[in-house]
């Protein structure tokens, strides 16, 4: 199994419509549409005057990573209207084997 981990940052006022957009429409929609994709996870913790988000997505294979972010799956996948809310996030992600 790999776990897809990345880290993204809102203005507080712009959060709880982050979170919803993620775990409402993001990782439900690619669950439906990609079958390798495990589970998610959505972090998050209030950081001084931002909020930080940490995604974690498990696949069943390579091919499930490359389902969801394409074939330059080390660059962050995300969609226009996560990039409106997002004040600053991680241009790469990073990838491990799950091991326990």
């Amino acid at each position: 199994m790999i776990a897809r981990v990345w880290r993204g940052w809102t203005e507080p006022a712009d959060a709880d419509e982050y979170e919803a957009f993620v775990t409402e429409t993001v990782f439900p929609d690619a669950k439906h549409e990609i079958a390798d994709l495990e589970s998610f996870e959505v972090l998050r913790r209030d950081a001084g005057g931002e909020v930080e988000f940490v995604t974690i997505a498990r696949f069943a294979s390579w091919d499930g990573v490359e389902a969801f972010a394409g074939e330059d799956h080390e660059t962050a996948h995300v969609p226009d209207r996560a990039e409106e809310l997002l004040a600053r996030y991680e241009e790469t992600v990073a990838h491990y084997e799950v091991r326990s």
